[in-house]
């Protein structure tokens, strides 16, 4: 069984499985040559007989803290005070691209412990200085040896599995649901309708958000997007003949987007992590959290309406305040993703200042394919193979899976969980065969999660909610339910789907599904996967639906909540609609619009058997609902 068995790309053929690409290398090279030359150093004050507040000083150099061993007494109990600030700033450097806390960490506490340190010392502070950060490199050495052999034999087990897997996912892919033939039911609009309610609500408000930071996965940026893609694919999927309160949806969460409360972290950002403190454009350095991801949401939108508006120059313009305003659209959000990856040295460029995460170019590329769509460009073919190459040397471990976290300065990885189900619909998108066999080993591996005879998924633990960072599973059953559906695997979306019925606070008030135990976020989420089908996502970001829904008679508008579509497409010559009630049943009103002037249409399912269109291309026709309501148009 080969590499390219299980799937990684053929530039993997040329290493071997989670060894390092040459950019990791260079990167984890230059750090180790920069803490040896801080050790030589910080050694020099000792063996040159220097005054113990220099031997104090350079002993912080080699750990932080260390210098606290040359003071002596009480002050040595402040080396494992220091170590847990020192982590604490490492975090901070994660969470928002703090850059220089942990220098200011490790040089700050050299300082104090020089000023600290009297006219003598302890002898052996060196020797504990270096014993201390040899202890802790070994530990290090020791765990990331474990991880290796560990997914070296994860690696092996699954290229003994892998091609029945696949040949299974194969085969439910290529079972791609009738577009004529779509329609929602009742479990399906309860899903949409938890986004629409927020979605729909005035745009500078925020009900039934998660508003907590702004700079990790509780963001109002996540929350943004995947609600956007939920309400792109029941565009696409289900209704591409209707604009009314669907579209408008999708257009308030896109002017959301451009409040200075969703994309203000970057000032921040640019200030304590490029030293940036004039150009704070979201737009123009690394931060594909943002350009990626929302390049995605808008160019979704605009492929499954047709809405081309995101293209007018200064249709997508981030406010800083009176004076100073970042200008963009749709093509300069596209050409800040391509001119980060021109001159991205890892092939993948950061989120925040130092941190590169795979997922989040998943979705920079994902942005690019949709660009493509909408606007004919060839960018996906230009990037790809260079980014795919990146991905599987530079991004790969042991296991052949993806480094989930990797540091642009230092070239270290850093756990940070997604999986082969967190990205295989995403590579659906512009590289679906790899994304059948992430799919594959995915499903596979989830198996001993299955329980009540395989009907049910049971994740274990208490699980943890990135929406709110708070313990729970909705985020994970969703996750593999979402993965499930894009690849037709009608049985684990199944089994994902009773798991997060069963353990996640199911909830049905007024006909609107959330989960109790969940954040707008993976609630959002959970609405997506909800609404997938087979090979839904990848169409929603490469397809526009047929070109008669946007040439043939349409639904314009519709009351909501009073009126839900469940369906509505049209082949340029009539139309073809599923309505239910939403609030009660009753006779409703809706207009249909992109009729012929003055042409009399024949109405099945209406309260009037004909219409004839006005002089505008438009008529309001009633209609009873009473449960599931078929209504079709035709010309006369």
């Amino acid at each position: 069984m080969t590499v390219h068995d299980i799937g990684l790309h053929e530039a993997r053929l040329a290493v071997l499985p989670g060894r390092p690409g040459p950019v990791t290398v260079a990167r984890q090279r230059r750090t180790a040559m920069i803490y040896g030359a801080a050790v030589l150093l910080g050694l020099a004050p000792t063996f040159l007989g220097a005054s113990p507040a220099w031997q104090a000083a350079g002993l912080g150099l080699i750990v932080p803290g260390g210098g606290f061993l040359a003071t002596g007494g009480w002050a040595v109990l402040l080396l494992p005070v220091t170590l847990i600030v020192f982590v604490a700033a490492l975090v901070a450097w994660f969470w928002a691209g703090m850059v220089l806390a942990p220098l200011i960490v490790w040089l700050g506490a050299a300082a104090i412990a020089a000023a600290m340190t009297g006219d003598t010392g302890w002898a052996l502070a060196a020797p504990a200085a270096l014993l201390t950060a040899a202890g802790i490199g070994l530990a290090f050495r020791a765990r990331n040896q474990k991880l290796r052999t560990e997914g070296e034999a994860r690696f092996v087990a699954r290229a003994g599995f892998l091609p029945q897997s696949l040949a299974e996912v194969r085969r439910d892919a290529a079972e791609v649901p009738d577009a004529e033939a779509r329609e929602m039911g009742p479990e399906e609009l309860a899903a949409l309708r938890y986004l629409l309610d927020r979605a729909l609500q005035p745009v500078a408000e925020w009900g039934g958000f998660d508003i907590i930071d702004q700079f990790q996965p509780a963001a109002l940026r996540y929350q943004l997007n995947h609600m956007g893609f939920g309400l792109g694919v029941a565009q696409r999927a289900y209704c591409p003949a209707f604009s009314g309160y669907l579209g408008e949806a999708q257009r308030n969460l896109i002017t959301k987007y451009l409040d200075r409360k969703v994309w203000g972290y970057w000032v921040y950002e640019s200030c304590w992590g490029h030293l940036n403190f004039t150009n704070w454009d979201p737009a123009r350095r690394d931060n594909i959290m943002l350009t990626g991801w929302f390049g995605m949401h808008v160019g979704q939108y605009m492929l499954a309406s047709g809405d081309r508006r995101y293209l007018e120059p200064g249709s997508l313009t981030f406010r800083l305040n009176d004076r100073t305003a970042y200008v963009h659209d749709f093509t300069t959000l596209i050409g800040s993703v391509t001119s980060n990856y021109s001159t991205a040295e890892f092939g993948h460029y950061a989120c925040e200042p130092n941190w590169i995460y795979p997922i989040c170019n998943h979705y920079g590329m994902s942005s690019l394919a949709v660009a493509d769509a909408v606007c004919g460009t060839d960018h996906v073919q230009r990037y790809l193979p260079g980014w795919l190459a990146a991905l599987d040397t530079e991004f790969t471990d042991s296991a052949g899976s993806i480094v989930g976290l990797r540091s642009q300065h230092t070239g270290l990885p850093v756990p940070f969980p997604v999986g082969e189900a967190g990205y295989a619909p995403f590579e659906n998108i512009f590289v679906p065969d790899r994304a059948q066999r992430l799919w594959a080993i995915a499903r596979r591996e989830l198996e001993p999660l299955l329980v009540d005879g395989g009907k049910r998924l049971c994740m274990p633990g208490k699980g943890l909610d990135t929406g709110n960072y708070k313990s729970g599973h909705v985020g994970a059953y969703a996750t593999m339910m979402f993965a499930a559906n894009e690849f037709g695997d009608h049985g684990m979306a199944a089994a994902a789907k009773a798991g997060m019925d069963h353990d996640c606070g199911r909830d049905m008030t007024d006909c609107v599904r959330r989960y109790t135990g969940g954040s707008n976020d993976t609630n959002s989420y959970a609405a997506l996967a909800q609404l997938t089908r087979a090979g839904d996502f990848r169409s929603a970001f490469t397809q526009p639906p047929a070109p008669g829904n946007f040439t043939g008679p349409r639904i314009v508008d519709a009351r909501y909540p009073d009126v839900l579509v469940a369906k509505a497409v049209s082949d340029g010559q009539g139309l073809s609609a599923v309505l239910y009630p939403g609030a009660t049943p009753g006779v409703h009103g809706i207009t249909l619009g992109q009729l012929t002037p003055g042409r009399p249409y024949r109405v099945v399912g209406g309260m009037v058997p004909t219409v004839t269109a006005g002089a505008d291309g438009t008529v309001r026709l009633d209609v009873a609902l009473e449960g599931r309501t078929p209504l079709a148009l035709m010309p006369a």
